[in-house]
């Protein structure tokens, strides 16, 4: 749905606006900018409902309850992106940090980054998440690597590459941070409901206090 949405606003503004040269968020600045920022809202309040998704199926594990909490930060993050700290446009059309975005754009994308690295290390111990483990885990590295190469070479006003901003930007979300996010979810989906509900990743069963001491 995010994506579907600043996609048509994309086509409403194409003679003013480049998915290749801008970022998802410089669609909050200019006219109508107030749909990208309620889109930043919704998917903020979606990755809220996911990192509680996965804290019930993997609360047993640290790693797990970690994940999840990560993934809680950067759908704050998304909020604070459409709410308190949108890009804007000045009176010549140019788009200007007021002061604020960048700082809570790195906070969800490093965020989002740790999340998916620490959650695949829960993953790897339970059979039924286990074939997700090496992907998750891949795409949290490769977005942190990215962190770097984007804060230098891509997204500052004088940075090299930064007129492939756009480009870059939507190859790490579409190409690395949904499609893990959406092979969790699809994944929990499958999950038995009684499986859910109890957790899939369990804790090692505990012997009882009232357990009666082996027979010889």
């Amino acid at each position: 749905m995010f994506t579907l949405t600043y996609v048509a606003q994309e086509l409403a503004r194409i003679d003013e606006y480049s998915p290749i040269e801008e970022t998802v968020s410089a669609l909050a600045a200019g006219p109508n900018g107030w749909i990208q920022s309620a889109n930043f809202v919704v998917l903020g309040l979606l990755t809220i409902a996911f990192a509680a998704g996965l804290y019930g199926v993997l609360q047993p594990s640290k790693p797990g309850m970690v994940g999840a909490a990560l993934m809680f930060v950067s759908g704050i993050a998304n909020i604070l992106v459409g709410t308190a700290f949108p890009l804007r446009e000045d009176a010549a059309g140019a788009t200007y940090d007021p002061g604020g975005h960048q700082a809570v754009g790195f906070v969800f994308f490093t965020s989002s980054a740790l999340a998916l690295l620490v959650i695949s290390f829960a993953l790897s111990k339970q059979t039924e998440w286990r074939k997700l483990a090496i992907p998750v885990r891949l795409a949290g590295i490769l977005m942190l690597v990215s962190n770097p190469i984007m804060g230098i070479l891509v997204i500052p006003d004088d940075a090299p590459l930064h007129d492939w901003a756009g480009l870059a930007q939507r190859g790490i979300v579409l190409g690395l941070l949904f499609p893990a996010r959406l092979a969790l979810s699809y994944r929990m989906l499958r999950l038995p409901e009684q499986t859910r509900s109890a957790s899939a990743i369990k804790r090692p069963a505990q012997p009882s206090a009232g357990t009666d001491a082996p027979r010889v």
